[in-house]
């Protein structure tokens, strides 16, 4: 699979996005809060992401308070989260919430989260 354009949103749609992105090269996570939400991770740099509808959202921070996780305040869904890498704004899209993308067919790379 190759760079491809994906949409994808909130449940609700109040937060609706389009973005191209390689999903061979997706991301699983150990982390308390990847686990549980069962996050497949696609990491996309800013200038591939564009909202269609940029709703507000609700912020949430844990641990280093690195990565600023973004979530509908109305649905609950996080579609995205956002950080640096390199001095660069990086998105972690949850592939759940692409449009006719089935996460669990994916074969993602396991992250070790839960060390840091």
């Amino acid at each position: 699979m190759a760079v491809q354009h994906y949409s994808g949103s909130c449940q609700c749609g109040a937060i609706a996005f389009e973005l191209d992105a390689d999903l061979d090269q997706v991301n699983a996570c150990n982390c308390s809060r990847c686990r549980r939400l069962g996050w497949v991770l696609s990491f996309v740099p800013a200038e591939l992401v564009r909202f269609t509808k940029d709703g507000p959202t609700t912020e949430y921070l844990f641990n280093q308070h690195a990565i600023s996780h973004r979530f509908c305040p109305t649905c609950g869904i996080e579609p995205y989260a956002v950080g640096e890498k390199d001095g660069q704004t990086i998105y972690a899209i949850n592939v759940n919430c692409l449009d006719g993308v089935d996460a669990r067919s994916l074969s993602p790379k396991l992250m070790d989260g839960a060390s840091y």
